[in-house]
């Protein structure tokens, strides 16, 4: 039985939502936007168990706006693109210090969590729109994360100087950067100091305050303008080409067909329009613009006219490396479900992605067979591979909206792995797959390398990045594009055999690159060590 006040609340909220349909109802014909009022993506923060609690202190507050809390920064985390098991370690980093226990299901688009702190027992159900990629806002909640515990009187637990975070929390939305608090640790602690004075040291963090700084995070523009991402785009595309074997006419059409279709991705994105359409459409149009590009370059020099191959680089920006690699990371920690749909959902935008670079090769009557061989000294394509490897990843960093200061880590790391990855199998004639785990594997150590020199002191305090935003972006370009596209061509042409070679060539090598990484977890991370 409800209670004499649940039951006046319940009463209100209906009688509330009564007249909010009925508003709905004489403001509009079609029937999709009488139930606009109510196409929500979550529980609304205008409730009432959770409006009476937003000035309290987040330890005094209800169950309700508790778990609030608790979603809503699991959500952001995963609309960010990061797997299942980090959004779950992030809810438990907001419960703890909350005294709340959490139980939560979480898939490609939608969180299931109950929530508890032993007297009371909520349910919440949260769906994204959709999905994507942005490593800035991974990093900006693992320093929410940390501001919050330390607020509740916890310690920190990403970063060893929980001033770091601190700083960088309470300093967004501010008019200056909220990036220029991290340059120096000595500035930080009087920003720190000060900030202790007005506020009493932290005490009496309320639930507005924590959802008005995820307000802020939540809001975030993207740090590049459109033309920007698209260079960033060229450039990563050129780069994976020359390390696919192309030359100078293949990484001049893959720079403008990329760059291109990039820029028009990133505008029908901002539309919110349909993810596979937007992939059909940005492929072909990076497609045609490459081939146009060498068609160009054909009239000073014909040789031009042969470059085939080129264009399959020029539509590589759309590889959804983030979701295979969670994905497979998903499953080594035994979450299937989760695993399996990002699986799907790479699968099903490679296969949009591929189509559409099969329809303009159709189209315009291109028969790409492979990039010719360069002939260069293996010193200098050692050199040349290694200076590429960082230009790649660079960009892809920048599509998956990295800090500078991020973006150039994780392309010293790629740029170390992938020159390594290349070399072994060259030199050693190690196979591809088995050079892709090794390359993953490397990559793996080093960010967790990287990351413990910053704890310890090694490096500065501002150079502290979660690992997963350092190793996808330097895995990335690892990724068979190439493979996978073959396969795509040649069941095309309804040349089975060939197409299933590439088909599992592609297979196998993304199979080694999430493996490569959980294996490096393992060894340097006890969480992932045992079964707990």
């Amino acid at each position: 039985m409800w209670s004499k006040h649940e039951a006046v609340g319940f009463a209100k909220r209906f009688r509330d939502n009564s007249q909010k349909a009925q508003r709905a109802t004489h403001q509009s014909e079609s029937g999709q936007e009488k139930i606009s009022a109510f196409h929500t993506h979550s529980i609304p923060l205008d409730m009432e168990d959770i409006v009476r609690d937003l000035d309290k202190p987040v330890t005094e507050a209800g169950i309700a706006a508790k778990a609030s809390l608790i979603v809503r920064v699991g959500a952001l985390d995963l609309s960010s693109g990061t797997g299942s098991f980090r959004v779950r370690e992030m809810m438990h980093r907001i419960a703890y210090p909350l005294g709340v226990h959490v139980r939560a299901d979480v898939n490609l688009t939608d969180i299931e969590a109950t929530c508890t702190d032993g007297k009371e027992r909520i349910t919440e159900v949260i769906d994204l729109p959709s999905t994507g990629v942005n490593t800035e806002r991974i990093w900006l909640l693992e320093h929410f994360a940390d501001w919050f515990s330390v607020s509740c009187g916890l310690s920190s637990v990403y970063h060893h100087e929980a001033e770091i975070s601190e700083a960088l929390v309470d300093k967004l939305g501010s008019p200056s950067s909220a990036l220029s608090a991290l340059r120096a640790l000595g500035r930080v602690k009087q920003v720190i100091a000060r900030k202790k004075e007005e506020d009493g040291d932290f005490k009496g963090l309320t639930v507005r305050k924590a959802h008005a700084r995820l307000d802020v995070i939540e809001k975030r523009k993207p740090l590049y303008p459109a033309w920007f991402a698209a260079f960033g785009s060229a450039v990563a595309c050129a780069a994976f080409v020359f390390l696919l074997g192309g030359g100078p006419f293949d990484m001049a059409g893959a720079f403008v067909g990329a760059g291109i279709g990039h820029f028009v991705r990133r505008l029908m994105l901002a539309k919110h329009l349909n993810q596979f359409f937007v992939t059909f459409v940005s492929v072909a149009v990076a497609a045609l613009a490459c081939v146009g590009m060498l068609r160009f370059i054909g009239i000073f020099n014909p040789i031009a006219l042969e470059h085939d191959t080129a264009y399959i680089g020029a539509m590589l920006f759309v590889i959804p490396g983030f979701p295979l690699v969670t994905g497979g990371l998903d499953i080594a920690k035994i979450d299937f479900p989760s695993g399996l749909q990002r699986l799907m959902y790479a699968l099903s935008i490679i296969l949009m992605a591929t189509f559409a670079g099969w329809a303009v090769a159709r189209a315009v009557s291109l028969n790409p067979q492979g990039f010719e061989p360069l002939g260069l000294d293996p010193m200098l394509n050692g050199v040349l591979r290694f200076f590429a490897a960082f230009a790649g990843v660079w960009g892809f960093s920048v599509l998956f909206n990295s800090p500078q200061r991020m973006a150039f880590t994780a392309a010293l790391i790629g740029a170390i792995t992938d020159t390594m990855r290349l070399e072994i199998q060259d030199l050693l004639n190690v196979p591809p797959e088995a050079a892709a785990f090794f390359g993953a594997f490397a990559a793996g150590l080093l960010a967790t390398a990287w990351r413990s020199a910053v704890r310890r002191g090694w490096l500065p305090p501002h150079l502290g990045y979660p690992r997963i935003c350092l190793t996808v972006p330097s895995i990335v370009i690892m990724v068979p594009g190439l493979y996978m596209y073959r396969a795509m061509f040649y069941l095309g042409q309804f040349s089975t055999l060939n197409a299933l070679d590439w088909a599992f060539r592609a297979f196998m090598v993304i199979i080694c690159l999430p493996v490569g990484l959980a294996m490096a977890r393992v060894i340097t991370d006890k969480s992932w060590r045992y079964d707990v």
